[in-house]
């Protein structure tokens, strides 16, 4: 039988898990609004030749707004997620990522994040909302 699990970080996560050897091992710093990270694709994240893949564009916007809704003392799991790509993102350019709860309510928290290269030019943005799990929720 599986052990159960509660909803926290986890080193096989596959965004921020320090031992998953497939993972993109993101870290984040709260700067009391806001979860921030950096992350430089390389070409085992592309999708056409020398462009990004989507899927990974969005799976650092999820983490990194799962981030913002955990250091602001919300546990839980994205439910939706609006994805609005603004330009390609080719191998190597650097992305900041940045992440905040915009609301936040008994049951669900409503985040916000966006990818940035390095002169400020935002090339994806999301919002999404995170059901808030139980205390002890587990499974």
């Amino acid at each position: 039988m599986k052990d159960k699990t509660e909803i926290s970080p986890t080193d096989m996560c596959f965004g921020c898990g320090a031992n998953n050897p497939c993972g993109i091992k993101l870290r984040f710093d709260w700067d009391g609004k806001k979860a921030i990270s950096s992350f430089t694709p390389t070409e085992y994240h592309q999708g056409w030749q020398n462009i990004i893949h989507g899927g990974i564009l969005t799976t650092l916007l999820d983490e990194a707004m799962a981030y913002a809704a955990y250091f602001d003392n919300v546990a839980g799991v994205t439910a939706t997620m609006e994805i609005k790509f603004r330009r390609p993102v080719g191998v190597g350019q650097n992305l900041m990522i940045t992440a905040w709860v915009t609301r936040k309510e008994r049951r669900f928290a409503e985040t916000g994040a966006q990818l940035t290269l390095a002169d400020g030019t935002v090339v994806t943005e999301a919002r999404a909302t995170q059901y808030l799990a139980r205390k002890g929720y587990s499974f």
